[in-house]
């Protein structure tokens, strides 16, 4: 499995709150209707929260302010994702896509690249294990 990771950044002249309520209540519903298109397996958004933690946080390490969310996106391998949004379908659902992101992310403040997981530990499964 190959996962792509999407650091997001709203565009200044989009509300913070318009920003998260238009991620998950418009483009996420559109992601949803190309996923077979683009041969994605699994979609996450998470929506950056607790303001003050995150300062704490930032100020323990001196770090650059947080971004507003990640988009994470799942593939069964890079061949798989290729061929699939090489299609003639997925690269119009990927072309929609991009048209539609353009709308409330800053495209120069975001970041986004692949990566392959490597599960350290999940105590999620079986807290006898802790």
């Amino acid at each position: 499995m190959i996962k792509l990771v999407y650091c997001l950044r709203r565009r200044k002249d989009v509300s913070e709150s318009d920003f998260h309520t238009y991620w998950l209540n418009e483009h996420g519903p559109k992601v949803g209707g190309v996923a077979r298109s683009i041969g994605a397996l699994k979609y996450v958004q998470s929506h950056t929260c607790e303001p003050q933690l995150n300062q704490l946080l930032r100020e323990s390490r001196g770090l650059a302010d947080a971004y507003d969310g990640i988009t994470e996106v799942w593939w069964e391998s890079a061949e798989a994702m290729a061929a699939a949004t090489g299609s003639t379908d997925g690269a119009a659902a990927m072309q929609m896509l991009l048209e539609d992101e353009s709308t409330f992310i800053d495209f120069s403040q975001s970041r986004i690249f692949m990566t392959e997981e490597t599960e350290i530990f999940n105590y999620t499964s079986d807290a006898e294990d802790r």
